[in-house]
């Protein structure tokens, strides 16, 4: 990455920080967070590539501490504050994301003690992340169109289980949405985080699962899916993914080892793929639930 960036200002967005780089894109930025001695891999919502934050100028007693309180009062109204704060930025410009983002609480599929509503990926444990709120809208507002009521969709690498609780009530009752993680914990943990959102019912019918499985084989079982979402970085795209995407589809994953892009994949009704690459991010690897563990590639 390069050392240094022209940036031309600087303002607060969430509890991060937004960058006007002199690029047509706004790029985020947000501090490094540390999960034992494993560093996490930050996305980076920018066309080109930007230095993530010294943590030293966002942590402590900083503005980026200070920020923390910037909202008050209950949990809903901090999670409708980080959205219209996405909104007002144009990370979100959709009104049925906004309303899906306002919907699913953020705070209960984090740790308990960690900052919800910061714009900054955290640790979840076992080398893995929730990704940072805006890379949440960008993928939301790119599979819209493939998020709608009736439609399947396939969420890999499920976490916690938020944005699989976000497609799951942007398809509604009668679409089928399934998340797959690899770390039974997760998805034990997962469970529990639904049932206890605005997706719980979705969940308790059957139109939501959620199952332990080596996400880079998809799940066949409800394939094809109109809507597939990758939330960690593939060396190359899996072929099981591309098969299991239905003919007018869209799968949004991160491609790459060091340097990763966000790709946007979509399959032509002829069965013909197109591939483009939306931005620069950094994303944990999509790799085996042995390596994961042990923090290697």
């Amino acid at each position: 990455m390069p050392s240094s960036i022209s940036l031309h200002s600087v303002s607060a967005i969430a509890y991060g920080f937004r960058y006007r780089a002199p690029l047509k894109h706004t790029c985020l930025l947000y501090a490094h967070q540390l999960h034992s001695s494993h560093r996490q891999k930050s996305p980076l919502f920018s066309s080109s590539f930007c230095r993530v934050l010294n943590p030293s100028f966002v942590t402590g007693n900083s503005l980026f501490s200070r920020m923390e309180q910037f909202w008050s009062g209950s949990a809903v109204n901090r999670n409708k504050g980080m959205t219209e704060q996405l909104r007002r930025y144009g990370v979100i410009k959709s009104q049925k994301v906004t309303e899906i983002m306002e919907t699913v609480d953020r705070g209960l599929f984090v740790p308990e003690g960690t900052p919800a509503y910061v714009d900054s990926p955290m640790s979840i444990g076992y080398n893995a992340t929730i990704s940072a709120p805006h890379m949440h809208a960008m993928c939301l507002e790119l599979l819209e169109d493939r998020l709608q009521p009736g439609m399947h969709a396939l969420d890999v690498g499920s976490g916690t289980g938020y944005l699989t609780a976000c497609f799951a009530l942007m398809v509604g009752p009668q679409g089928r949405v399934v998340g797959v993680e690899h770390i039974p914990e997760l998805v034990a943990w997962s469970i529990k985080n639904v049932e206890k959102s605005a997706a719980a019912p979705l969940l308790k019918e059957g139109s939501l699962s959620l199952h332990v499985g080596d996400g880079r084989k998809g799940w066949p079982e409800h394939a094809p899916y109109d809507a597939i979402h990758v939330g960690a970085a593939a060396a190359d795209v899996p072929q099981d993914l591309i098969d299991q995407l239905k003919p007018g589809g869209r799968m949004v994953i991160p491609v790459g080892t060091f340097f990763q892009d966000l790709k946007v994949i979509d399959k032509k009704l002829d069965g013909s793929i197109s591939v483009r690459s939306e931005t620069s991010v950094r994303y944990v690897p999509l790799t085996s639930r042995e390596a994961q563990i042990k923090g290697t590639d």
